[in-house]
């Protein structure tokens, strides 16, 4: 069985996304509950990195993107059992669009953001994205579910489970409404609470971060772009045989 007639296995399906889900659900429990020791660090710069409250969760787009990843894999597990895999249904059920949909608009964009941005900001100066004072309290294997884990499972499910993409103008339409809403609301906090959510941001003057923002935008517009051309290059032969048998 090739990496292209994966998709064919309903078992081998189901089980990636079980695997997916169920570190991911877990991912969001431990961070909703058990990252709770924020007192333990010094200063309060540290403190805001590590959030408590779900109101101080949903300021980081590393949490969005675990939600985007947790459902997208329920979606799927639902589409496994009641929708339908097949490369080219002649009637696709709603569940097994809204999947599609879902994967190609945020779920695989904005995992590589989050993932990519996340590593090369590590990799430039830790400081900025994810402090070493950090380190004992959010543990490394919570950090890897949300930055590389992410990216891991969605390539995967690039290869082993083919969607249909939107119309262009759709699908970036809804990946712009979701970036440029998280950049509204990250302005937002910072009118507020007088403080950046990243630290990368408090070190930027205004034209930095205006190249910053749009360079982010640009970047998931591009990660888009890649996932639409990725799933035609994987799947052009399957979807072209696919559709000679329906005919």
């Amino acid at each position: 069985m090739t990496k292209v007639e994966l998709y064919k296995s309903r078992v081998f399906v189901t089980i990636i996304h079980l695997c997916a889900l169920g570190q991911f659900a877990y991912g969001l429990y431990y961070s909703s509950f058990e990252v709770q020791r924020s007192y333990k660090l010094k200063t309060s710069v540290s403190r805001r990195l590590v959030p408590e409250a779900l109101s101080q969760k949903v300021r980081f787009l590393s949490y969005w993107s675990l939600i985007i990843q947790a459902l997208y894999y329920v979606v799927s597990l639902v589409n496994d059992f009641v929708g339908t895999n097949e490369l080219a249904p002649k009637n696709a059920p709603t569940i097994r669009k809204f999947k599609d949909y879902l994967m190609a608009t945020l779920a695989f964009p904005v995992a590589l953001n989050v993932g990519v941005t996340f590593w090369t900001l590590y990799a430039i100066d830790r400081e900025l994205v994810f402090p070493k004072v950090l380190d004992p309290v959010f543990p490394s294997w919570l950090n890897h579910v949300l930055h590389t884990n992410i990216m891991v499972f969605i390539v995967l499910e690039l290869f082993t489970s083919y969607r249909a993409y939107p119309k262009r103008s759709k699908g970036l339409t809804g990946l712009a409404i979701f970036m440029v809403s998280y950049l509204i609301w990250i302005h937002i906090i910072k009118h507020y609470s007088g403080v950046w959510v990243y630290p990368v941001l408090e070190v930027l003057q205004l034209p930095q971060r205006i190249v910053f923002f749009v360079a982010v935008l640009g970047f998931t517009f591009a990660l888009y772009l890649l996932g639409e051309f990725l799933n035609n290059i994987v799947w052009a032969k399957e979807v072209k045989l696919a559709k000679r048998k329906s005919t």
